[in-house]
């Protein structure tokens, strides 16, 4: 049976799969890939005090290279339904576009994805190497039962990956923009000031906190981390949260508290960046401000997967088919990226991402055909007949 890109988006679309819900659209993916010959198996994993979350890992094939494709079917809440032109999870066409929240997040990549790879095997069933396809339902959630254990579990079962496409939306205008070759780190850290409290009027008899964490956020800020590199622009600190609870506007508060986040390049590792954060907030202190440094566990590490033949097929295939030579470009927030490239290199590469996450998630019809169609023409060139 052969199935479009816009069909299969409509199906995945009317799948209600809000983070942790499957709702249907990894059901609806394993009928479609085992039809065609995939062996596919849904692990469902679970973590203390995390929801459990459906998974779905498939192969065509045995041989080598295995060339895997991987996303994610949960999506983001849709939010005041009311707001929305059509219904969320009605995978209705208006005019040229498709609207569904996952639209373009990214049940309308799995859907290109799904439709290139069936054609692929229906056309050259005997090829030589593999196809596979990874899909988690807790993306868009923690990313604690999804991605990396899915990854770990196919590790336990003897898989080997030679490379990996990830359908994030990647293009900020138009398909063939750009492609995501690596992704910032991202860490997360709490100072508290420790003081004396008292009374305004009082001062001396009490020790306000609030000049001293001035003083400390000004230290972390005040030199750049770097100055960015070849593929990656600077790492940057950014104090997001300043709090003292302290409602009296005639009491010195016992303690400010701050928070900041670092977006890091590869010039970093989260350890590394902890040490520079601990030692400039030392040198500020000295020895006459008491302050607790504390840093959250993070997964989210930087990563580059350098231009090579792999980026070159992908890149050949976007220009062919859009005319447009597309950016190799590592901006962006986190994704699932960070726990493949462990086991091997990847590429993201997806549709136009502009109504992500928003009210009318949309994408055009004509991306979803041309966006099909280069995932083929990378296949083509991957596994050379």
């Amino acid at each position: 049976m052969e199935h479009s890109p816009l069909s299969l988006a409509q199906s995945l679309l009317r799948c209600p799969s809000v983070t942790p819900a499957e709702g249907g659209a990894l059901a609806f993916s394993e009928s479609v890939l085992r039809e065609a010959g995939f062996e596919v198996h849904r692990p469902v994993f679970s973590e203390p005090g995390t929801p459990d979350v459906e998974n779905l890992y498939a192969r065509y094939g045995k041989g080598e290279p295995y060339l895997l494709f991987s996303g994610h079917t949960d999506v983001v809440p849709p939010g005041d339904t009311g707001r929305w032109r059509h219904d969320p999870f009605g995978g209705v066409i208006d005019g040229t576009e498709l609207y569904g929240r996952g639209a373009v997040d990214m049940k309308g990549g799995i859907a290109c994805m799904m439709a290139a790879a069936l054609e692929f095997v229906r056309e050259r069933p005997d090829f030589p190497g593999s196809i596979g396809f990874l899909i988690t339902g807790d993306e868009e959630g923690p990313a604690i039962n999804g991605t990396v254990k899915l990854l770990d579990w196919a590790k336990a079962r003897g898989e080997r990956f030679d490379a990996c496409i990830l359908g994030e939306p990647t293009n900020p205008e138009r398909l063939g923009d750009m492609i995501k070759i690596g992704r910032r780190g991202s860490l997360t850290g709490h100072v508290t000031v420790e003081g004396k409290q008292g009374h305004v009027a009082y001062p001396h008899l009490a020790d306000n906190p609030i000049p001293n964490l001035m003083r400390l956020l000004s230290a972390l800020i005040a030199k750049p981390l770097d100055h960015g590199t070849d593929h990656f622009d600077a790492s940057n600190l950014e104090v997001t949260t300043v709090d003292v609870g302290n409602p009296a506007a005639n009491v010195i508060p016992a303690a400010a508290r701050a928070t900041f986040n670092i977006r890091f390049n590869d010039r970093w590792t989260p350890e590394s960046l902890e040490e520079e954060i601990a030692r400039r907030l030392s040198e500020a202190a000295g020895n006459h401000v008491r302050y607790t440094l504390t840093m959250e566990p993070t997964n989210a590490v930087a990563f580059l997967t350098e231009p090579n033949d792999f980026v070159g097929f992908i890149a050949k295939a976007i220009e062919t088919e859009t005319g447009i030579r597309p950016k190799l470009s590592t901006t962006g927030g986190t994704s699932d990226a960070r726990f493949i490239v462990r086991d091997c290199p990847v590429v993201e590469f997806g549709l136009v991402g502009q109504t992500m996450h928003q009210v009318d998630e949309r994408v055009a019809v004509a991306d979803l055909d041309r966006l099909a169609s280069i995932y083929r023409k990378v296949l083509d060139a991957y596994f050379p007949a």
